[in-house]
């Protein structure tokens, strides 16, 4: 008769009480390295800003000369330009990072408590986009998946953070979200480049505290999964 059949068997871990849990170890660390990415790019555009504002706008006048004229533009603007669309790729793979990782934090908070989540899997992607309710809804989920775990817990400070600071990013239609296209934003630079660069640096900001955290919540989850995963927890 084997150990087992004399002692009993070791005993499985219990199942988690509201589904699977999944990996997230992975999926920060992608995000983390996706902001960092991002931080990095947008203080290369700050640079960039800085660069034109130095330079000061040609005799020539702004790229967008008015009534649908542009002129061509110079060495400096072009690589603007480049900068500009390598920052937005980076933006773009950034997001579907951190999307990704929300996605998992979530559902491991429904797994390990057993609670539905505040919000429903529409809201994880529409609460970024939808005007007025994009203003709360995606630190909610944030809260939400790390209070339903940690009901005894005061939410981080850093969740607030880079909720503020993201909003901040928002605010007057600089920075994350520009509202004036590529060449008007140069001209701007040449007139008025302290907005721009005041952006840039809230951007750059929030994109660390978003990567801070990323690792908070993701540590204090992984805990408690860890605890669920031991035999007789």
């Amino acid at each position: 008769m084997s150990d087992q059949e004399t002692h009993g068997a070791t005993p499985a871990p219990p199942p988690a009480p509201g589904g699977a849990l999944r990996p997230v170890r992975g999926a920060a660390r992608l995000s983390v390295a996706a902001l960092v990415l991002a931080g990095i790019a947008w203080a290369v555009r700050a640079v960039w800003h800085i660069r034109l504002a130095v330079a000061g706008e040609p005799a020539s006048g702004p790229p967008d000369q008015g009534d649908g004229v542009h002129r061509p533009l110079n060495a400096l603007e072009d690589s603007y330009h480049l900068v500009s669309s390598a920052g937005g790729a980076v933006t773009v793979i950034c997001a579907l990072a951190f999307l990704l990782w929300l996605d998992r934090v979530r559902d491991n908070a429904r797994a390990l408590s057993g609670a539905e989540p505040r919000y429903s899997y529409l809201w994880l992607f529409l609460g970024w986009v939808v005007p007025i309710v994009n203003l709360w809804i995606p630190r909610g989920i944030v809260a939400d998946a790390h209070r339903s775990v940690f009901p005894e817990r005061r939410l981080p400070a850093v969740v607030n953070w880079w909720w503020g600071l993201w909003l901040a990013g928002l605010a007057g239609g600089v920075g994350i979200v520009y509202a004036d296209d590529t060449d008007e934003v140069i001209a701007r630079a040449y007139t008025d480049v302290m907005p721009l660069l005041a952006a840039d640096a809230v951007i750059v900001a929030a994109a660390a505290t978003a990567a801070l955290m990323v690792r908070t919540i993701t540590g204090a989850q992984q805990q408690r999964m860890d605890e669920a995963a031991r035999p007789g927890t």
